[in-house]
């Protein structure tokens, strides 16, 4: 939404640093809980939201597979040494089924998040699929935890435990 849609904002560090400086200062209203979708890894943008605005909990997104955990593992790592309390792991893109035969896939393998999750002693919060019907309400504009879809559903069972979570700070 900053360029046209095929222009590449090529940003290093700072300018990603600075954009989430000007989202995280603008006027959100009466919000009492914003939540951010940061991109993965432990970058300038998670230490200038760790740094400037200390978030009161990270949630941990990864697919199922081990390179991905590799990633995740250090997320989790650099908010736990900066004192931000982990929410928990969700495992994204787990599962597929098929539209044809309606047999369930698993391309990025299954359970590697919630393995993960019991070994640091993390909460698991949920799996969400790797389904079409995400992908065509997300480029519609629509949220997918509006739908009543298995994949609303998951959304929905994710959104649940982390309201959960929020509601026990509080």
């Amino acid at each position: 939404m900053l360029v046209a849609a095929d222009q590449a904002i090529a940003w290093r560090g700072p300018m990603a640093a600075g954009a989430l400086t000007q989202m995280m200062d603008a006027n959100w209203g009466p919000a009492d809980t914003l939540v951010l979708d940061l991109p993965p890894g432990t970058g300038d943008v998670q230490l200038t939201m760790i740094q400037k605005y200390r978030p009161s909990g990270a949630v941990i997104v990864s697919t199922p597979q081990d390179l991905a955990l590799i990633d995740a593992r250090r997320a989790i790592d650099l908010f736990v040494k900066a004192g931000v309390p982990i929410i928990g792991l969700i495992e994204n893109m787990a599962g597929y089924v098929c539209p044809s035969c309606g047999e369930i896939s698993d391309p990025f393998g299954t359970g590697g998040a919630e393995a993960a999750a019991a070994e640091l002693g993390l909460p698991f919060l949920g799996r969400i699929p790797l389904d079409i019907r995400v992908r065509v309400a997300s480029d519609a504009g629509q949220p997918p935890a509006a739908g009543n879809g298995p994949e609303g559903v998951a959304f929905m069972g994710v959104a649940d435990k982390v309201g959960d979570w929020i509601k026990g700070q509080g």
